[in-house]
Order: structure tokens, then sequence, then C-alpha cells
């Protein structure tokens, strides 16, 4: 596994990271000083290489969102806030412009449009000199505040799991805990949120098995997730997305927990497609379905997620094509449908908040409901 300027690209010394990779500690993103580069993970190349390129410019950060170089909805945030550094940098008077050219990017997460409105408040009566600053210094404050956010996320999810724990009868197995996409430090800039509650209940003793979705249609389960686990020495299994529910019919779940990208103030969860599903399977079948997210992935506006979140619908070519190593160990690109089918590739679905059976943030654990989760935007 090969990185790219490896003597800068780690985590700064005096702060920590919690990917793990070859012993070094990573985060998604991050800002050299010395070099004053904006520096991230290329996520399209896992789990096959480790390449960490420079966004050198507006039109770089805008392609790292569109090409889900970075994806989740806390890091495309965070990555918004460091693409207006990069355009003020280069042209102080282009702020307008490059608030619209990010927040066009990606439609459904709702972390982007967040960002770019804490940074706009920031450049509120900067002189034109001192924008670029300005947006620098907004931009590593959201960071900091995504790290410090996911990791409380964890610690409160990592108490109900312990709960969880403690009440199950049947210790000789593990805590079997199913996952969907990737919820990890790979979605924010460190430890994740559905993720960081697993890393944290796995710090505490308790024995976890994680069932990994492989999660159409660009399999961030088993591109992500599982390599994310692997590094952190957490056991376990990648599943096609059909077998989730038969896993829990046969007693092999003991809970679900997901991320999410949008959420309503009635706690309407949007998240990759295949989400409801596991959702309906785990309500079916008595088990509880956790969501764990930042509170700046509530929109507080919404009331009915299912007729007001937009579900970004992607290129024909994540269903159509995959990309593996070959035999040689060179990246290929290969096409598995039928030329001219015709492809339906919607990237999230919203599962109604009578499935979920609580929230997980980083102010503490509410219930889907617009009574607890209103509290949550005070």
């Amino acid at each position: 596994m090969a990185a790219t300027t490896a003597l800068f690209n780690q985590v700064p010394q005096g702060e920590r990271g919690d990917l793990n990779v070859n012993g070094k500690q990573y985060q998604s993103i991050w800002f050299d000083e010395i070099l004053d580069t904006v520096n991230i993970i290329d996520q399209t190349r896992l789990p096959h290489k480790f390449e960490t390129p420079v966004l050198e410019d507006l039109d770089a950060a805008c392609h790292a969102i569109e090409s889900m170089q970075v994806r989740g909805a806390p890091l495309i945030g965070v990555v918004a806030a460091y693409g207006m550094y990069l355009a003020l940098r280069e042209n102080p008077q282009q702020v307008a412009r490059a608030l619209q050219r990010l927040s066009a990017t990606r439609p459904t997460a709702v972390n982007l449009r967040w960002a770019l409105e804490r940074v706009a408040t920031a450049l509120e009566g900067v002189a034109v000199e001192m924008r670029a600053t300005a947006a620098l210094a907004a931009a590593r404050e959201l960071e900091r505040e995504d790290i410090a956010v996911c990791e409380r996320i964890g610690e409160h999810g990592a108490t109900l799991l312990s709960e969880l724990w403690e009440s199950k009868s049947d210790k000789s197995a593990a805590l079997n805990i199913l996952t969907h996409c990737n919820a990890g430090a790979l979605a924010t800039v460190d430890w994740g949120t559905a993720l960081s509650v697993i890393y944290k209940t796995v710090a505490r003793g308790i024995p976890v098995h994680v069932w990994v979705d492989e999660t159409r249609p660009r399999n961030q389960g088993a591109a992500l997730t599982c390599w994310e686990l692997a590094q952190h020495a957490v056991k376990h299994t990648l599943i096609v997305d059909n077998a989730g529910g038969h896993l829990m019919q046969q007693g092999l779940v003991d809970c679900c927990i997901v991320g999410s990208d949008r959420t309503t103030i009635t706690g309407d969860v949007c998240n990759k497609i295949g989400t409801y599903l596991k959702a309906l399977a785990a309500y079916d079948n008595n088990i509880p379905f956790f969501v764990a997210l930042p509170v700046s992935s509530i929109d507080f506006s919404l009331s009915d997620g299912i007729r007001e979140i937009p579900i970004e619908q992607r290129a024909a070519d994540e269903v159509s094509h995959f990309s593996g190593i070959d035999e040689k160990g060179e990246l290929q690109t290969l096409r598995m449908t039928p030329e001219d089918v015709c492809i339906s590739n919607f990237g999230f679905d919203v599962t109604p908040a009578r499935l979920v059976t609580r929230l997980i943030t980083e102010q503490g654990v509410c219930r889907a409901n617009r009574l607890e989760v209103s509290q949550l935007a005070h």
C-alpha cells in the first residue's frame, strides 16, 4: 500500500487521529501549516491504493466532493469550508461564486450548506485582504469541532451498546452489530459517527463483531468500512446487501447502527440507499436500529423526509462497472451489465422515524420524534 508525500501526510505532532494506516495516524483531511496545503485521503482509490492528494484550488475542492474522493456528510462540510479558503486565497473577490460552486456539488447532505453558512458568517465585515485568512480560520475551527463532536458521539453510543451487552444473555458470542455504507473516520475528519460508537465500545473491552453490508451502488461498505475496521483490528464480516434480514431472522444481529446525511426535525433519517430496508428488517425482528449523527446533520427546517429531502441520482457507471485489482496487482475497471441496460442510481433513501430506535448525537441519545429532536437545536 503506497502513500504519497509520506513525510507530510500524517496528523501533525501534538494532535491525534483515530484512523490508523500502517501504524500511523491520519485524518481524512488536514491542513499543513508549513506547506500551506489542504490534503485529503482519496477514497476512490481505497482499499487498493492509499493516496493523499493536495487540493490546489476551488475547482479541485469541488471535484473532490463531486467525484467522491471525499464523502460522508460531516467531511463534505469541512472540505467545502477549506474550498472557500482555497478560492479566496486565489481571488478574495469571489466569495459569492465560491459559495455557489461549492453548494451545488452534492444535493442531499445538509452539512454542506451548514458549513458554508458558517464560513459566510465568519466573512461578514472582513476586509478583502483578510478574507482568505478568515476563511482558513473558520475551516480549521470546523475541523477541530468535527473531531470533538464525533468522539462524543462515540462515547454516548458506547454507553448505549454497553447496556445492550449487559442485557445480552449469551455472552459466549460477541456483540453482533450490522452497519450499512461507511460512517467511520473516512466519512468525517476523524473517529466517524456509527464507527466511532464501535471503536469506543471496543475500547471498553466489549467483544464486538461487525456485519458489513457491501452497500451498493459504490460498495463503500466493502471498500471503505472493511478497510477501516481492518486498520483497527475490529472483527468483521462482509455480507451482500440482501443478507441482513436473513441474519436478523437467525438471531445473529444484536443491533444495527448507521450514519445519516440528513435527518429531519421529526426524526426521519436519510442515509445511503438500502438503509430503509435494513430498518424494516430490524423492526420486524425486534432489533434496535440506531442512527449516529452530529447535530449539524439535522435539518430543523424539514418535517417530512420522504417528500422534502432531495435524493441524489448518480452516474449509471457506478452500477454498471466495478473496480478491482487483477492478478498483476493493477487497478482495473470492468463492466458487468449489458451495454445498453437502463440504470437508475439513487444514492440515498429515507427511513421513517417510526423505525428508528434512538438517535445518537454529541449531545446525547434521544428518540426520533419532534419533541426530543427539536431540543437539540438549543
